[in-house]
């Protein structure tokens, strides 16, 4: 005879506070990726010439792209430790200590000096301030997304989730913004002390996210784990013991995130240095291909509320794989009007289908025990392929007018292999949240 699971009364369980968890997920991501975003930002337009003055100007863009991918080497050995705590602990210790590191780490980038004041030390210093970064942002989407999905209601989880994204949208919208006036200065000024504002500047907006997290409630999902002492003892080895396949899933399913950095930091460094387009242009197209993502993305989400996680993640994943071509071919002819339309709707609509829905899908691979240590292992793996996409494109791009064509197909091969790791993953969008991850739920 089976014991009957007791019930709680209402007044007695933790309560969720939606909305309350979505705000504090989208500002506090918004300011971890305007920390993480600068960087990109800087490396393809200033760090070449002032952290690597002494190669080859191409070799010069390639290590400053390498520097902007070592952030991703410590993201996935620090997966490892933000998932263990946030398992162990609590999302809400998670957030917190990953935002002060990244304000922290972003702020000395701002102080370092140059290789011409100190030579290669400059340079070192730079890489491990960055693996700093890699460290704190390995663990903030992760807990972001695992504090909304449970924060939210049955039938909305991945329009709750999606405010995560759209706060890395945001990051990426300030991180632009504040960059146009920088790059308009005289290239001295630009060299000398105009790129270390943006960066000065993460303090203000780390000072603002940890304000607004620090009276957000732990998730009850958590809490009645917590309260019944079910957390797990070592929830990376549970995690690997029960849910290994689906960790390999997200580690696929993530490689579409070379999209992003693709047309976020490769795209800007391609179209200002080898087909001299204005800096300024440039930035305004990455401006406005995320203020169409913040629309985008929640629409996505809503749709995947009601037809499931899958179909929508395809039409972001293909639909990215096949429009990053004509999108690189219009740079390669400088073709500005060409430029803004395939980049709005590569980068700004359809891109956003899969980006805007990969916390729900993801996180809903697992229970409440892992669930964060599965979401930051399995994407911060696959996210460092995505942060190294630059530096293998500008390795891989050729000489002439279809020199692109090697990186297109590049990023073509890593969205088809998302597309078919998403597509073997199981439906959970009607779920509910206390039997996901539980291999008895599924059909």
């Amino acid at each position: 005879m089976t014991t009957p699971t007791p019930t709680v009364a209402p007044e007695m369980q933790p309560q969720r506070t939606p909305k309350k968890a979505a705000l504090a997920s989208w500002i506090g991501s918004a300011v971890e990726y305007y920390d993480f975003f600068i960087y990109g930002t800087a490396a393809a337009l200033v760090f070449a010439k002032i952290f690597f003055p002494s190669v080859d100007p191409k070799l010069g863009t390639v290590a400053a792209f390498a520097t902007f991918g070592v952030g991703y080497v410590t993201r996935p050995i620090g997966a490892f430790f933000m998932g263990h705590v946030g398992d162990k602990f609590g999302r809400k210790r998670v957030l917190t200590f990953t935002l002060l590191l990244m304000g922290l780490s972003t702020f000395l980038i701002g102080a370092l000096p140059t290789y011409g004041q100190v030579g290669i030390a400059a340079p070192v210093l730079l890489v491990l301030l960055r693996l700093l970064q890699g460290l704190s942002a390995a663990g903030e989407q992760a807990g972001a997304n695992s504090m909304t999905l449970e924060h939210a209601p049955e039938n909305r989880r991945a329009f709750f989730t999606s405010f995560t994204l759209s706060g890395t949208q945001m990051g990426f919208i300030l991180a632009t913004i504040v960059f146009l006036p920088i790059s308009a200065l005289p290239e001295d000024q630009l060299l000398s002390w105009g790129w270390r504002v943006p960066f000065f500047l993460s303090a203000i907006v780390v000072a603002v996210g940890f304000w607004i997290r620090r009276s957000l409630p732990e998730t009850p999902a958590f809490k009645e784990e917590a309260k019944a002492h079910e957390t797990p003892r070592m929830p990376v080895i549970e995690l690997f013991r029960d849910h290994t396949p689906d960790v390999l899933r997200v580690v696929f399913a993530a490689l579409v995130s070379v999209v992003s950095t693709i047309f976020g930091v490769f795209v800007l460094s391609y179209a200002v240095n080898t087909m001299h387009i204005a800096r300024t242009s440039m930035l305004l197209l990455l401006v406005g291909t995320n203020v169409v993502a913040l629309a985008a993305i929640p629409l996505w989400a809503i749709l995947s509320d009601r037809i499931g996680r899958r179909p929508v993640f395809l039409i972001g994943a293909l639909g990215s794989a096949v429009l990053i071509w004509p999108a690189l071919w219009a740079i390669s002819r400088a073709d500005m009007a060409l430029i803004f339309v395939f980049g709005l709707l590569l980068s700004g609509v359809v891109y956003s289908a899969a980006n805007g829905i990969w916390p729900s899908l993801y996180g809903e691979m697992f229970d409440t025990r892992v669930r964060l240590s599965g979401m930051a292992i399995g994407t911060q793996i696959g996210f460092a392929l995505g942060g190294f996409a630059p530096t293998i494109s500008a390795a891989i791009l050729g000489e002439g007018q279809n020199g692109w064509m090697p990186v297109a197909a590049f990023v073509s091969a890593a969205c088809v292999v998302s597309a078919i790791s998403a597509f073997s993953a199981r439906e959970t969008y009607d779920v509910p949240m206390n039997r996901l991850g539980k291999k008895l739920s599924y059909a």
